[in-house]
């Protein structure tokens, strides 16, 4: 032991202290600046944020006043940009994207409550990205400047030109930092309407199509909640700086949508903190009642923005607001959120009584459901102590979503978090493979024993009584909403067989019926393993579909050997880690806004109805694999139902 302490004081020399440029610091530690690098399968995957990066600085140049369209075209690998505000000062064209802590950010005069202040947005997409190129049309001249890899390779001389005043940015994420990536259509979507509703009137013409909101928050709300489930119109309140949508809908949990400055703060912050404090207060004082306060937020469904001279945000992603201010001289958060509540809501719910009674009706019942889960919350609570959870159902990680990141590695601590994720897994096989393979720091597994119960139509205190829902509750510490959740990735591993199609859907259902929130705000995923590996001598190919197989057979030649993974627990741990790596491949599980959970759930964990029997017998066929040949013995393979989707 002391040879080895000894030789790590030795090889700590003045060679050991290295001095990065900015991009090489960028490339290195490319999480402190764009939180998880990510396959695209979540929307807070790095692929995102660098689209996010370039389009705030549109955004803030809007705000501005200078520019109401934005354009956007987003291919299968690359990114292009144009806004139509001011355009950089052609002088600095280069220096704006590939010198740090350069910027117009600092200066007040040019930019007042922007998203971007710290001067690194644009440098770390273009140090992140293949090729990079910004172009720069000002008063009838235009520059342009070429990147690669944050290398700047040629600059253009100023030219004359018709284009109208603005900035054109075109950028392909660099692959060797982003392994197979693809951008899901959905979070992109969501990512530009959100955009919209955060400036109405603006429009962006994404891919070939208009978006544009005239509403703000109130579109958003609309597009987010089913007409059909909400207790009472969608309130919506607009002052200076602030605003605001609320309802209710019939599902449990909490759900909020949170935005500074036009950034969605993901993880929240401050604002939504006052924001919850003072909605509580508003209604317990409109009401004169001392209502619970988990009866007040029950089955909430809210939005609130609000504009913050120089934000102070937790980390560069801007995913949660640490600003207890307003402006420099202001107004505290809580006090600002509070002010504005106790005016307009107070205002708004005597203007129209109908509301109100719906609301406090709606409020009624969650006491009154609180109060019947009382009793057997305590019991199920000291029964999960009891069970030793750690020990008989949970391998837990070191790093957890709700950690506190503090000190000089804050910003890797916050890719981290990010990055924590739970395999829920069936059965003891499965888990020990992932077990086994998992990285200790960010990955926990949860076992199954079995096929869950199907819970559809049940009512929550069933989550306490069934003891496997009730430590599945503790583990994810979503009991009281989702401001606790200790993973950010909530995955079902489960067999590509039909018990594993069944236990997943069982386990959507308890998901969707009881948190919903949790997949609205894309946390669930399924993980996708390999159904076949094919390999000859030399090389061994994981194929995830039946043409990747083909694909694999042609690549590799002659008669190569073929195994088909019926289960989880035939791959072993060391294939396993190559699986749930940086290589990890997740579906998304996307609920769309004319996706109404009742009747989804209805439809296909309800008693057998009719169109559900329809939909099965139109839709099943009976295939048989092919004979799997081996350079050793060929096995055929039984055949199976599948149902096509």
């Amino acid at each position: 032991m002391a040879e080895k302490k000894e030789d790590l004081f030795n090889a700590y020399t003045e060679e050991s202290i290295r001095s990065l440029d900015w991009k090489e610091h960028i490339r290195l530690r490319p999480g402190m600046y764009i939180g998880k690098l990510g396959d695209g399968s979540s929307p807070d995957d790095g692929i995102y944020v660098l689209i996010k990066e370039v389009i705030d600085n549109c955004i803030d140049e809007h705000m501005m006043g200078f520019g109401r369209q934005i354009d956007i075209r987003i291919t299968e690998h690359g990114v292009t940009v144009r806004d139509y505000g001011r355009g950089i000062p052609l002088g600095k064209v280069v220096d704006v994207v590939s010198k740090i802590n350069t910027g117009a950010k600092y200066d007040s005069k040019a930019f007042q409550k922007s998203v971007g202040l710290n001067g690194v947005g644009t440098k770390a997409v273009n140090a992140l990205s293949a090729q990079f190129k910004v172009q720069s049309n000002r008063e009838g001249k235009t520059k342009i400047a070429e990147f690669e890899r944050g290398t700047l390779v040629k600059e253009h001389k100023e030219t004359k030109t018709t284009e109208p005043n603005g900035t054109l940015v075109t950028f392909i994420p660099d692959s060797q930092i982003f392994k197979n990536f693809r951008y899901v259509p959905e979070f992109l979507e969501d990512q530009i309407w959100n955009y919209c509703y955060l400036n109405a009137g603006l429009i962006i013409n994404f891919n070939g199509k208009k978006y544009v909101s005239k509403n703000g928050l109130l579109d958003l709300l609309q597009r987010k909640v089913n007409e059909e489930e909400i207790r009472y119109p969608i309130i919506h309140l607009k002052g200076d700086d602030i605003e605001v949508t609320i309802t209710h809908e019939n599902q449990y949990g909490e759900e909020y949508y949170s935005f500074v400055n036009g950034q969605h703060t993901t993880q929240g912050g401050t604002h939504l903190a006052a924001f919850r404090e003072a909605y509580v207060k508003t209604v317990r004082e409109f009401y004169k009642k001392d209502y619970d306060v988990a009866d007040i937020r029950a089955s909430i469904v809210a939005a609130v923005a609000v504009r913050v001279q120089e934000p102070v945000f937790e980390s560069q992603t801007k995913t949660k607001l640490g600003s207890q201010y307003v402006s420099e001289g202001g107004p505290s958060m809580k006090s600002f959120v509070l002010d504005f509540l106790s005016k307009e809501l107070d205002n708004y719910l005597h203007k129209n009584p109908s509301v109100a009674e719906a609301l406090k009706k709606r409020i009624e019942q969650s006491e009154r459901e609180r109060k019947e889960l009382s009793g057997i919350k305590k019991l199920a609570n000291e029964r999960a102590k009891k069970a030793n959870l750690h020990n008989r159902k949970l391998r837990d990680c070191r790093v957890h979503c709700n950690d506190e990141a503090e000190g000089k590695n804050k910003e890797e601590m916050q890719a981290k978090k990010l990055e924590t994720t739970i395999f829920i897994t069936e059965g003891d096989s499965a888990s020990g493979s992932i077990t086994k393979s998992r990285n200790v720091e960010t990955q926990a597994v949860f076992s199954l024993r079995g096929k869950p119960l199907n819970c559809f139509g049940l009512k929550k205190k069933i989550v306490y009584e069934n003891e496997e829902f009730n430590l599945l509750q503790h583990a994810l510490n979503i009991e009281d909403g989702l401001e606790g959740l200790r993973y950010n990735n909530i995955v079902l591993a489960t067999d590509a067989d039909v018990d594993g199609m069944h236990i997943r859907l069982l386990m959507l259902t308890f998901f969707l019926q009881f948190f919903p929130e949790l997949v609205k705000n894309g946390h669930l995923y399924i993980l996708e393993t390999p159904l076949f590996r094919v390999r000859n001598k030399k090389r061994t190919l994981y194929c995830y579909s039946e043409e990747e197989k083909q694909a694999a057979i042609r690549t590799l030649g002659g008669k190569p050997e073929i195994t088909r993974f019926k289960g989880l627990g035939e791959i072993s741990p060391e294939e396993f880690g190559g699986f749930i790596g940086e290589n990890i491949r997740l579906d998304p599980v996307i609920l769309r806004k004319e996706t109404a959970i009742p009747k989804l759930l209805e439809y296909y964990m309800g008693k057998n109805t009719q169109e559900r029997q329809g939909f099965i017998i139109d839709n099943l066929r009976v295939e048989k694999d092919e004979v799997a040949e081996s350079s050793e013995a060929g096995v055929a393979e039984p055949e199976e139902a599948v149902l096509e989707d």
